[in-house]
């Protein structure tokens, strides 16, 4: 396939694609709003010339903040247009920023020439940032065809991911080829971008941005005082973070197993997607378990046993809040999640076995000792049990989850560098 009969496609595609906005539109209403923006129309007033960052969703987001905050430090006289494609990313971007006059923001429209070359008309940018991996044909091929440098920033490329790319070899290539700077995680996937026709003195090895994460201590204090607000001080509290479907019932279970020995044990239980925490929800009452959803800041006694973690851009102080962590994505084969943002907390760290989104920094908190992996409700409620009744090993894994995240920062700065470079 190449990049004319992937833009057909992809035309022949658009009913498609408005059935499946109305099917989300449904469960999340947001969908239905500034459906014109994803196809370069009815964008807001914007500054021209400055820096565009785009990050797909929340987890973009979040990851692309302190870079954000860093270039909008360096250079003071532009203005950083961060775009997403869903609207709890975009939610979080507008509360991210919500003080900074110069950060701006709308829907990437979706890769169709025309739509792209609209936005690009109405933006103008110096620089182009693409978090992770979100790499579109199009929008990559019109901003080479306006000399705008194009940077993919914190790249990781799974050896899955790799395989799919490499069957669309005269889509993929040139696409590659067009980008000015690869800042990737490691060496094995600046490897698979070089294999797949990324120019070798373009890919720069800058390890993961997501190290630098810093915790701000008043995060901390809030959550010890919220515990102490609910009397749980000395109260075990675990979190299963970022869940997907298929996995809450897994973790219930697991709880449910706990609750046999420790009988004040709470759960604080996070859906990775927001159209789900209803669902969700049911699911905890269905199953007899007392719980109070955080989004109404419903009490949380010595009887509530699952809180339900229904609120956005609060991940890392729920983390915060409990004394071990479990992270979602992991018992299905979705790949994971985030795994250093409880490490950067000191919390011990557990999962599922399913990580082949985060697989060498899986690879350093496991040999680090900082992370179990476990394969179901027993392997699960196990683990959280031993580290309940075993606080120094449950803080040794703390510790080392810390040293992991110390030993690897500087990611941040070199990446800045490689962007000066193109500014």
């Amino acid at each position: 396939m190449n990049r004319t009969l992937y833009t057909l496609l992809f035309h022949l595609g658009l009913p498609i694609l408005a059935i499946r906005l109305w099917l989300r539109a449904r469960k999340a209403p947001a969908y239905a709003r500034r459906i014109r923006e994803r196809f370069g129309f009815g964008l807001p007033p914007m500054q021209q010339g400055g820096i565009w960052v785009h990050a797909v969703s929340v987890g973009e987001s979040i990851a692309a903040a302190p870079m954000i905050r860093e270039l909008l430090k360096r250079y003071p006289q532009q203005a950083i247009t961060v775009t997403c494609m869903t609207p709890t990313g975009s939610e979080r971007i507008l509360a991210l920023f919500a003080h900074e006059p110069r950060i701006q923001h709308c829907y990437l429209p979706y890769d169709l020439p025309w739509a792209s070359a609209r936005f690009l008309d109405h933006l103008q940018p110096r620089l182009a940032v693409i978090m992770e991996t979100e790499l579109w044909p199009n929008h990559i091929h019109q901003c080479a065809r306006r000399g705008i440098p194009v940077a993919l920033a914190n790249g990781r490329l799974s050896q899955r991911s790799a395989r799919g790319y490499a069957r669309f070899a005269g889509l993929t290539r040139p696409m590659l080829a067009e980008l000015s700077l690869l800042a990737i995680q490691t060496e094995a996937e600046a490897e698979r971008f070089r294999q797949l026709g990324a120019r070798p003195e373009c890919v720069q090895v800058t390890g993961s941005i997501k190290f630098d994460l810093t915790i701000d201590p008043a995060l901390v204090a809030r959550a010890g005082a919220l515990r102490s607000q609910w009397q749980a001080g000395s109260r075990p509290i675990w979190i299963a973070a970022s869940t997907h479907e298929g996995e809450d019932e897994v973790i219930l279970n697991a709880h449910r197993q706990l609750l046999a020995t420790h009988s004040d044990a709470l759960l604080i239980l996070v859906p990775r997607h927001p159209e789900r925490f209803n669902s969700v929800f049911s699911l905890c009452a269905q199953q007899g378990f007392a719980t109070a959803r955080r989004s109404l800041e419903q009490p949380v006694d010595a009887q509530v046993s699952v809180l339900l973690g229904d609120t956005m851009g609060e991940l890392l102080f729920l983390y915060a809040l409990a004394d071990i962590t479990f992270v979602g994505g992991s018992l299905v084969a979705n790949g994971g999640h985030n795994l250093l943002e409880p490490a950067a907390l000191a919390k011990p760290v557990l999962s599922g076995p399913h990580l082949f989104n985060f697989l060498e920094i899986a690879a350093m908190l496991r040999s680090a000792g900082a992370l179990q992996e476990v394969d179901d409700a027993d392997g699960l409620a196990t683990a959280v049990q031993r580290l309940i009744e075993l606080p120094r090993d449950a803080a040794k894994m703390g510790t080392a989850g810390v040293a992991v995240m110390k030993a690897n920062q500087g990611a941040l700065e070199r990446l800045l560098a490689g962007l000066a470079r193109l500014v």
